[in-house]
């Protein structure tokens, strides 16, 4: 393999991974900030009041999203193994 075939898939396998993490930390980031605008509102102070409802969410959209994620990382493998068949 050459530098640029190298380089080729190190961007594709970080691209793969900001494909893989955004939807969930999306989730948890919105949800987050619902909770810290709910608990500034309400002005309920508990510190563990964000934790149960961001891992629920996260939970549910990695349910959801599994599927994606699956065929994502298959077509990933996928090009690898035509790569290393081609050399």
């Amino acid at each position: 393999m050459t530098g640029t075939e190298v380089m080729d898939v190190g961007r594709d396998a970080l691209w793969l991974t900001i494909q893989l993490a955004s939807p969930v930390l999306i989730v948890g980031l919105v949800v987050g900030v619902v909770i810290g605008l709910f608990q500034a509102l309400t002005q309920i102070q508990e510190a563990t009041l964000i934790f149960a409802p961001k891992i629920i969410a996260i939970f549910v959209s990695l349910l959801l999203l599994l599927p994606l994620m699956g065929a994502l990382m298959g077509g990933f493998f996928q090009q690898i193994t035509e790569r290393i068949a081609g050399m």
